[in-house]
């Protein structure tokens, strides 16, 4: 099955030998999205809340390049370098999310790229 690489401006750059998300037939798989300011590719600054909108409305920004919304997402994975800071990120997954709410696992990793203290990444059904 071919696959064809996603990519907006309105996210940040890959930060490697990557895509943004791939299609593969009805499927999207999107890349983990860490808290970078799509326009400066800097780190956003604040708490684990400011960092996990800004991971989400990346993801955002890459669903709508292809095709898709948020309401597409079949699972999420989320990674944490504090699993402490599991309900904020919670509470800021339900700003993003519907009912019937996408399959989710939560991993707490020891570090993260840029220095960041979550990621996301997901696949999309269209």
């Amino acid at each position: 099955m071919p696959r064809s690489p996603i990519h907006t401006d309105a996210a940040p750059a890959a930060i490697g030998p990557y895509s943004q998300a791939t299609r593969a037939g009805q499927m999207v798989f999107l890349s983990g999205q860490i808290p970078l300011d799509p326009a400066t590719g800097a780190l956003v600054e604040g708490d684990i809340g400011a960092q996990a909108r800004r991971a989400f409305d990346n993801l955002k920004a890459v669903c709508a390049a292809a095709g898709g919304s948020m309401d597409d997402i079949v699972r999420v994975g989320l990674y944490l370098t504090d699993l402490s800071q599991f309900a904020a990120v919670n509470a800021v997954m339900g700003e993003y999310f519907a009912q019937p709410y996408p399959a989710r696992s939560t991993i707490e990793v020891s570090a993260l790229p840029k220095g960041a203290a979550f990621e996301v990444d997901a696949i999309m059904v269209l």
